[in-house]
């Protein structure tokens, strides 16, 4: 994979104030296969204890149908939005719905005459990714990083595509939501990365100037061109879970999972056991 240099260890960082950082494949590395039969077998026995009986098939197959319908429906409501004020060309092409899953879940039960409650449609969400999940945790180096940009009085937002109803306990799971000044999860707004309604979103809501923050992720079109798009600077960090692509031009790129060596790019002083 050929990554674009733009900036050599030895050279200084420019300081910022607010580091806005990517989730999975930037903090936490995380495996997970939702395609696993066995994932969808258990899922069925955890439906039809409570009334709605599936197949695996049948469950694999509503469930992929309602996410594209929402998806649809999503897209559809952006287009929509501010009707008449130029804002609609411009969604119809450059629009990243996300969906709810919490939706999902709960449509699934319905479908089969099922009216579940939020605890019970939050179980069931919960029990799909533990199912799904063959590994998560931080990368190493990850909580000093934190710690340490805490020490200097900077301020940390998490700004990720991702489901509410895995990721908040996910963090708390891996004890590092307490280091942020911010937490936007894209399920909770219907648009994700590198929709740049995404980034207005966290820069509007902690009255944020793009030239005092720096984006931090592994994906060269989600986290490097969507900032670019607000004005923020960027780095590009390669890991594991970075897609196949070439040619990322980012403010800094760094084409190995190492965080003590971003640390050191960025200017941040910490020790990795």
């Amino acid at each position: 994979m050929r990554i674009e240099r733009t900036m050599a260890v030895s050279e200084t960082a420019k300081e910022y104030q607010n580091f806005v950082f990517d989730l999975y494949g930037t903090l936490v590395d995380i495996h997970t296969d939702e395609e696993k039969r066995l994932v969808w077998e258990k899922m069925c026995l955890f439906y039809g204890y409570h009334g709605a009986v599936y197949t695996a098939d049948e469950m694999r197959e509503s469930y992929v149908r309602l996410v594209r319908e929402q998806e649809r429906q999503i897209r559809f409501d952006i287009q929509m939005d501010g009707h008449g004020s130029g804002r609609k060309a411009r969604c119809s092409h450059e629009a990243f719905p996300e969906v709810q899953l919490e939706i999902i879940f709960s449509e699934l039960f319905k479908e089969k005459g099922v009216e579940a409650d939020a605890a019970l449609v939050l179980h069931a969400g919960q029990f799909f990714r533990a199912l799904s999940t063959e590994y998560i945790r931080l990368y190493q180096g990850v909580p000093e990083m934190l710690q340490a940009l805490r020490r200097m009085g900077k301020r940390m937002y998490l700004l990720t595509n991702a489901q509410r109803v895995f990721t908040e306990y996910e963090l708390k799971f891996l004890d590092i939501a307490r280091y942020f000044d911010g937490i936007l999860i894209s399920s909770d707004y219907g648009v994700k990365k590198p929709d740049v309604r995404f980034f207005e979103c966290l820069l509007n809501q902690y009255h944020l100037e793009p030239d005092t923050c720096i984006m931090i992720g592994n994906d060269g079109t989600s986290d490097v061109a969507g900032a670019k798009t607000v004005g923020m600077d960027t780095f590009y960090l390669h890991s594991n879970l970075s897609p196949q692509e070439t040619g990322v031009k980012a403010t800094y790129v760094q084409d190995e999972m190492n965080i003590e060596l971003l640390c050191r790019r960025l200017g941040i002083d910490i020790t990795v056991a």
